[in-house]
């Protein structure tokens, strides 16, 4: 494997200038006349004829404006198989409940807003949430559960 060369900086240590030539070049922005659209006649008179002949009044100024964004609520769902294999540590937390042969869950304690119809269902539920899919749907009704959907909070 190759050694790794040093650096320029470190070996330009003591030559005055580093390579740049005259003493008062690669200084900073000054050497270039500043930055961005310095020196372009935004701020005093200098240049404007010429910019506005080769650019046009489009040069100068803001242009437009941006619409405020909608703030977008992010809705978390959770498939019909996933609530399924965690729902022994539910019971344990006592977010889910057992009711003779049904399982109670409020999606909402659980921090879900919708329930998807992903993966096969063993259980019968009682599941009370804001959103579900028609495939969910489907599933727990063929399965001798039953659905309760919540209001939507109005915004």
């Amino acid at each position: 494997m190759a050694a790794r060369a040093r650096r320029k900086f470190s070996r330009m240590r003591g030559t005055h200038t580093h390579g740049w030539g005259a003493k008062k070049k690669h200084r900073g922005a000054g050497h270039r006349g500043g930055r961005g659209m310095a020196g372009s006649g935004k701020r005093a008179d200098q240049k404007k004829p010429t910019i506005l002949k080769l650019y046009g009044n489009a040069y100068f100024g803001r242009h437009g404006f941006n619409r405020p964004q909608k703030m977008v609520q992010k809705i978390k769902a959770i498939n019909l198989d996933n609530l399924q294999s965690k729902l022994d540590s539910y019971l344990e937390q006592k977010l889910v409940i057992k009711d003779k042969e049904f399982y109670v869950v409020d999606l909402d304690k659980l921090g879900y807003q919708k329930l998807l119809g992903g993966g096969k269902l063993n259980i019968k539920f009682k599941i009370s949430a804001q959103y579900f899919s028609k495939q969910a749907v489907k599933k727990i009704e063929e399965k001798g559960g039953t659905i309760v959907q919540e209001d939507v909070p109005s915004k």
